[in-house]
């Protein structure tokens, strides 16, 4: 019904707002009383809970950073059945974010461009709402303003403002949409940065921390992977989210916005930012890694579990295939691990 509804009606519609008139829909779920019966319908097979740095999700399956970017959705996205919720990327100052027109469908590909710029309502708008959250495990995706003298000092506010309100956090250091951003994911660059949220850490943790990851990107050579690795273990960041969009752009993209710039999302990214985790499981055996990019099906989240993810978290499949896909996804990954033999995720991980 949902596929029929996109063709119909949704990709007639500018991408922007058609988004938020989803996002209306999912907001309102628990307001009509449907939160609950959504939650039981998308209840997942047991076999699929995880435990990870003192979390425990009760299945590995979340929505990316950027569905929800001012924490306005998380009682209706938990009630979808996401096993956790990510929600940002959050500025210490509001922003307009760029231009308009900023996100693009790539039907025939599967995927969607964007070059957003980090648009949201700020900080204390965002803390409040945290405040708020109800259950279910929920994490802050932080950035930095795009005219910010210390854009280092932006990740050290939204960590100190935030502290206390949410799972763990993510340090997005990967938007190609921030002029400069990715410059933080040199060694120099981010040991400053590690060292200064570690720093932050120790400050803020009163006999409560909580797991910080770095967000990189797909574009990352084998030196660049290694370098990453060894510096966010040497500062204790507790892992990382492979990976956030892509710069590149595959000669097979069919669709007419294929040449737009910005960050491509969806299926091209896939292969790629599988390879990229698995060689992050590799150089940082001990780091915690979340699988993003490209995934659309039970099938995908497998392959990310088996090239090391603890995690993994979608947010374009679900413009092209609506809610229903948490619940197949949920229910095609726990087929395939009974068909391996195996009796959870935590064994198809450790075998990978």
């Amino acid at each position: 019904m949902y596929r029929a509804l996109f063709d119909l009606v949704l990709s007639r519609l500018d991408p922007e707002r058609a988004h938020h008139l989803a996002f209306v829909v999912i907001r309102a779920l628990p307001a009509v009383g449907l939160g609950g019966v959504a939650r039981r319908f998308t209840a997942p097979d047991p076999s699929l809970a995880v435990e990870a740095l003192g979390l425990r999700f009760d299945s590995p399956f979340g929505v990316a950073a950027g569905f929800d970017k001012d924490g306005e959705g998380v009682l209706g996205l938990g009630a979808l059945g996401f096993g956790h919720v990510e929600v940002g990327t959050i500025t210490a100052q509001p922003q307009p974010g760029n231009g308009k027109p900023r996100l693009f469908r790539l039907i025939p590909d599967r995927a969607v461009i964007n070059r957003m710029g980090f648009n949201n309502r700020g900080l204390e708008a965002f803390a409040a709402r945290l405040a708020r959250r109800g259950p279910g495990v929920v994490a802050a995706n932080i950035g930095a303003n795009k005219e910010s003298a210390d854009r280092i000092g932006d990740y050290v506010t939204g960590l100190q403002r935030l502290w206390g309100l949410c799972d763990y956090f993510t340090v997005n250091i990967s938007s190609p949409n921030t002029p400069g951003l990715r410059a933080l994911q040199s060694r120099a660059n981010l040991d400053e940065l590690a060292g200064r949220i570690a720093e932050a850490r120790r400050a803020l943790a009163d006999g409560q921390t909580y797991p910080i990851f770095l967000k990189v990107a797909p574009d990352l050579s084998d030196r660049e992977i290694r370098d990453i690795a060894e510096t966010a273990l040497a500062h204790h960041i507790n892992g990382i989210i492979v990976a956030n969009t892509t710069v590149e752009r595959p000669d097979d993209l069919r669709a007419e916005h294929r040449g737009e710039t910005g960050g491509l999302s969806g299926a091209p990214l896939m292969a790629r930012s599988t390879q990229v985790l698995r060689r992050f499981h590799e150089a940082g055996g001990d780091l915690a890694l979340i699988g993003a990019g490209g995934v659309a099906s039970g099938a995908d989240a497998y392959a990310k579990i088996r090239a090391g993810a603890c995690a993994v978290q979608l947010y374009t499949a679900l413009v092209y295939e609506g809610p229903s896909l948490v619940k197949r996804i949920k229910r095609d990954l726990a087929e395939r691990l009974r068909a391996d033999g195996f009796h959870s995720l935590i064994e198809a991980r450790q075998a990978a």
